[in-house]
């Protein structure tokens, strides 16, 4: 039975962490590999490289999104399909541990579950989407 007094603050937790994370990783491919060396290593890996613009631009909104708690729900399915590809086109071949060389697929795949679980539980604690639609209750 999930608690209704600290259940919200616990999806409220995950879903910081995950709008974190994706703005993180946005700012890798923008400052650290910069956009066009993005571009660069998903030609490298056999995607086309616009494909890198569209991944950091999904990075950017989603990470906003869930910090705001705007359509939690529905960002978080959003971004699954994208963490699949990372599975494999990226890390998939690298092995499980993320610390392989090249990284491994165990950290995208528990953000894919992450994701998932943020979509079942929605928004929690501190959406933006509870203030804006509270009877659409839409988290």
């Amino acid at each position: 039975m999930i608690d209704s007094k600290t259940g919200p603050y616990g999806a409220l937790i995950l879903r910081l962490s995950l709008g974190v994370m994706f703005l993180v990783h946005a700012g890798l491919k923008i400052f650290v590999f910069t956009p066009e060396g993005s571009v660069g290593f998903f030609q490298s890996v056999g995607l086309p490289g616009a494909l890198a613009y569209f991944a950091i631009l999904a990075e950017v909104i989603a990470g906003v999104a869930l910090i705001l708690g705007i359509a939690t729900r529905s960002v978080s399915l959003a971004m699954i399909p994208l963490l699949l590809g990372t599975i494999f086109f990226v890390h998939g071949g690298n092995g499980w541990l993320f610390t392989n060389e090249g990284g491994g697929w165990e950290y995208p795949a528990f953000l894919i579950a992450a994701s998932l679980a943020q979509a079942l539980i929605g928004g929690g604690a501190c959406s933006l989407s509870n203030y804006a639609f509270p009877k659409l209750k839409r988290t």
